[in-house]
């Protein structure tokens, strides 16, 4: 058995979203042994930034929350797909020659895993390409980028996976993966009442 970590690290110069500074996590020292006799710090943590899962509630109104977010389609087979050779946007003509099925975890390994710093012109998952996993009832979906979507005003792919029950998982680090079959482990904190949550991911290799 081998272990994939797939989590991005946290530090303060980490890729965020639209490099908005306010993303940025902080962490704070509030006790170390030359003050006190313990070390201790605390983070300030934007709930998107970084491996990070959405629950419907972050784009449907009404939607759920994190905490009740279904734990047996975090800890779940999946498949890593390679579609690095695709530019700007993911669309159904992308999808439909892949060997996906009803019930399935699928990740998009795309170009955004080789990148070191955010690029606003990152490879997502266009409507008709969330349309098409939609109606083949998969379990959940993974992607590389810091969001599903890019510059849909109306949030069409996070509705189509979210308003469906689909698990979204972003944020991956997947430079060194190859594509086929793993376990996925894609624990999120169980934090009350919020629209998503940090996670710490792992692909297991048999």
């Amino acid at each position: 058995m081998k272990i994939h970590d797939i989590s991005m690290m946290i530090h303060k110069d980490m890729p965020v979203y639209n490099n908005i500074e306010d993303k940025r996590p902080r962490v704070e020292v509030v006790s170390t042994y030359e003050t006190g006799s313990h070390y201790e710090s605390r983070i300030r943590l934007d709930i998107h930034t970084g491996t990070h899962l959405d629950a419907p509630l972050h784009m449907v109104e009404g939607g759920d929350t994190i905490e009740n977010i279904d734990l047996y389609k975090c800890i779940t087979q999946c498949t890593v797909f390679d579609l690095t050779s695709v530019d700007l946007q993911i669309t159904k003509a992308d999808l439909e020659g892949l060997d996906i099925k009803e019930g399935q975890f699928v990740i998009f390994k795309t170009k955004t895993s080789f990148l070191t710093e955010f690029d606003f012109n990152f490879v997502f998952l266009e409507k008709s390409a969330a349309e098409y996993l939609r109606d083949k009832k998969i379990k959940g979906v993974g992607m590389d980028a810091l969001g599903v979507e890019r510059s849909q005003p109306g949030h069409e792919t996070h509705k189509a996976l979210l308003g469906s029950g689909i698990i979204v998982l972003e944020g991956l680090a997947l430079k060194d993966i190859q594509p086929g079959e793993y376990t996925l482990i894609a624990l999120p904190l169980k934090i009350q009442g919020a629209e998503g949550a940090p996670a710490r991911a792992v692909l297991i290799e048999q």
